[in-house]
């Protein structure tokens, strides 16, 4: 189901000096380190909401992922130059964070639930894991999560995920705290809970 696009804002250099100078003159910037910057729409240009997360390739910095509160997964290879909607056929439009495995980047773990607590706010089912750069979808569990807002792959072995569920803003229970993996999203283990209304939004691990 294709929903609605995003809009994605980026800074981009310009490279007409008078055109710059000029405007400079009229802003009172003409000494401002920044001077030279100018915001430009990069697409994809229907609305879809809040932008939720990015996700770059660690190579190849022209191509990245978007995730999107509130119309799935997006995805470009020329620096935004065009884009692909690559979540369309799963069981959520509704995103919180996209994650590259630092190991091997095409693998892509996803988190679904937009993850603002606000009133209108999209839910998710759970985890998902392409190992083909988004080509492909395997929900791997936490179905009942209802919205996750941070995914984290161990530098050093890519079985091994934290995730942080919210889990439903409005009731209680459900997939709910810290959970860890060490097979890759195949099982899951709640490794912080608290009680049934509380669900964690973020986690900071050591190096």
């Amino acid at each position: 189901m294709r929903t609605l696009s995003l809009l994605l804002v980026t800074l981009a250099f310009s490279f007409s000096a008078a055109a710059a100078a000029e405007n400079d003159d009229e802003n009172g910037l003409a000494d401002h380190p920044f001077a030279g910057l100018a915001l430009r729409e990069i697409g994809p240009a229907i609305t879809s909401g809040r932008i939720s997360d990015f996700a770059f390739h660690p190579e190849r910095k022209q191509e990245f992922y978007v995730a999107t509160a509130s119309g799935n997964l997006w995805k470009t290879t020329n620096n935004g130059i065009t884009w692909d909607a690559i979540f369309e056929n799963e069981g959520s439009y509704a995103l919180g964070v996209v994650t590259l495995d630092p190991g091997n980047p095409h693998t892509v773990w996803v988190g679904t639930g937009e993850n603002n607590a606000q009133r209108s706010v999209g839910y998710g089912d759970g985890v998902y894991k392409s190992v083909d750069g988004g080509k492909s979808w395997t929900n791997t569990g936490l179905k009942d999560s209802g919205h996750i807002s941070q995914i984290w792959v161990d530098p050093g072995d890519s079985d091994v995920v934290l995730v942080a569920a919210q889990c439903p803003l409005w009731n209680s229970g459900g997939d709910r705290g810290l959970y860890k993996t060490t097979d890759g999203g195949k099982t899951w283990d709640a490794i912080l809970t608290v009680d049934a209304d509380t669900g964690v939004n973020e986690f900071v691990v050591d190096p």
